[in-house]
């Protein structure tokens, strides 16, 4: 049978940009696009020209890209014509084969929010889409608030989508722009649309988050016959976000009926690179990475209970929807109080630990038990996990020993006659017999204060002899603080996540009634993991 293609638009780079908190770089822009690109995606929406100076840079050194690269505007105003209208002028003026053009279809919107007559609206859409065409572009109409307005006034919506559709659009979006409407709906209007007129190959949607529905809705559109889908990386997007593409894209290519029935242009190699490319998003937003994500979050393969992990070993399909490794993730079975041998032995297995001595497994797993007990958490920390693994074990190498640390904080004055912060760290460590001293303080470039754990991890990692090289390219990209226990016996627990310059990442734990102390034993196990990583040979 012949798959019909379906095809996805990223618009990541501009309604993923209306996220709060979020502004990109035109740097940040390029590598953005240049992912998806590599990914295999349709079309790349760029931004808005002229709506801000990084966009306008942006659309000026406009990225090479195998997908079509859109440029997004609004129709064009009533009472001057597409070829007088100065704003649509600038959205043309960049120069991209295809141009995406936002118009009210709600008939409210229309008489309300931009005060003209629903036949003025029409006229406008119409006259913008036929300007796109005559010179040469590819048109795209967005139908803002499409299936609100399609409940309020069902005519008038479908005239707004068959001006567009007549005067040139390849492609009417349906855009479910306030995010509320649920998924059985999408597909019946969606449905109607098609049946009114509208050819479903010329059909997309755009969905909002707003019921945590957006990727239902988008699969709804392609159950009624829509055959473009809109989205973001990770769901960006205003408010609640967008329809998320790093879900939706594994579920098309490896979900029936979609799978059988669909082509993307995203090829498998692609795919099992879907895990870095979403990663990649989060590191240049500066954000920790969803554990819980569909496909590519931590947990989205982890299996923590006993029964769980005796049954993944004989067969992974038993509590697993598909292979890890087709989006480039990876199976955990974490260690907790709750693990059986079962979970130890493949965790063990994972990292490359044989263990012929039976009796050493309940020995780990009672450690792991009491250890616990007093605050640690090593379902989440599988570092500190393999570390205690091999200390029980007796194979892990002697790297180094710490003989003291001191922190101080103090308060102040710059040459401003400002009050600021100041931590300072100093640690004493003995590496091979020969005693090392580091300090440091815990300004970063700006001159701002960033707390005694940093000061700490800097005067740690300043100078650690022989493996100094290996630990240069380490940083710390979470930290996590819980009190435990509470009342007066309250412990302070710190999860730590690292990441070297390989993208590996890795989670450490440290448990003490101080929290610099905690934070401290985190960090060694998170040095000491590194170097067991990379198979260091301890001096």
């Amino acid at each position: 049978m012949t798959k019909e293609r379906l095809y996805l638009f990223d618009t990541t780079l501009r309604d993923g940009q209306q996220t709060q908190g979020v502004q990109f770089s035109t740097a940040e822009k390029h590598q953005i696009a240049k992912t998806l690109d590599a990914l295999g995606i349709d079309y790349i929406e760029g931004g808005w020209p002229g709506a801000n100076p990084t966009d306008s840079e942006f659309f000026e050194q406009a990225p090479k890209t195998r997908a079509t690269f859109t440029a997004f505007g609004m129709t064009k105003r009533a009472g001057r014509s597409a070829e007088n209208d100065d704003v649509l002028a600038g959205v043309l003026n960049a120069n991209t084969p295809a141009v995406c053009l936002v118009g009210k279809s709600h008939d409210y919107h229309v008489t309300k929010a931009l005060g003209i007559t629903l036949e003025e609206n029409l006229e406008n859409i119409g006259a913008s889409i036929a300007h796109l065409v005559a010179q040469g572009r590819e048109a795209l109409f967005d139908a803002e608030h499409f299936f609100d307005g399609y409940k309020a006034n069902p005519e008038y919506a479908m005239q707004c989508l068959r001006v567009a559709f007549e005067a040139g659009a390849r492609w009417i979006v349906l855009c479910d722009t306030n995010g509320g409407t649920l998924p059985a709906e999408v597909y019946k209007i969606t449905k109607a649309v098609i049946e009114g007129g509208i050819p479903g190959d010329h059909v997309g949607i755009h969905t909002h988050n707003d019921t945590s529905n957006a990727v239902a809705s988008s699969l709804a559109a392609v159950d009624a016959g829509a055959r473009q889908i809109q989205g973001t990386l990770n769901g960006l997007g205003e408010r609640c976000g967008n329809a998320n593409l790093v879900t939706l894209i594994p579920t098309l290519m490896l979900k029936e009926p979609y799978r059988s029935a669909f082509e993307v242009g995203v090829t498998e190699k692609a795919l099992a690179g879907l895990t870095r490319a979403s990663r990649k998003l989060d590191d240049i937003l500066n954000r920790v990475p969803s554990k819980s994500a569909p496909y590519v979050g931590a947990s989205a393969f982890a299996h923590k209970a006993g029964l769980h992990a005796s049954a993944i070993l004989k067969d992974p399909s038993t509590y697993e929807h598909i292979d890890p490794e087709i989006v480039g993730n990876e199976r955990i079975i974490p260690m907790s109080n709750q693990a059986g041998q079962s979970n130890l032995r493949k965790r063990l297995k994972e990292a490359g630990l044989n263990v012929s001595d039976k009796a050493a497994l309940p020995r780990i797993l009672d450690e792991i038990k009491r250890r616990e007990g007093l605050g640690y958490a090593y379902d989440t920390a599988q570092a500190s996990f393999e570390l205690l693994a091999r200390k029980e074990l007796g194979i892990l190498p002697d790297y180094f020993s710490v003989r003291r640390y001191r922190v101080s904080v103090e308060r102040i004055r710059d040459d401003h006659n400002v009050l600021k912060t100041l931590s300072e760290a100093v640690v004493v460590v003995e590496v091979g017999g020969e005693k090392m001293i580091s300090a440091s303080e815990s300004l970063d470039d700006a001159g701002n204060d960033r707390g005694p754990v940093n000061a700490l991890s800097r005067a740690l990692g300043k100078d650690l002899g022989p493996y100094q090289q290996v630990i240069d390219d380490m940083k710390l990209v979470d930290f996590k603080v819980r009190i435990t226990q509470g009342g007066t016996e309250a412990v302070t627990r710190v999860i730590i996540d690292s990441e070297d310059g390989d993208g590996h990442r890795w989670s450490t734990v440290g448990v003490s009634p101080n929290i610099v102390d905690a934070s401290f034993e985190a960090l060694l196990d998170a040095i000491t993991y590194k170097l067991v990583h990379d198979k260091v040979a301890a001096v």
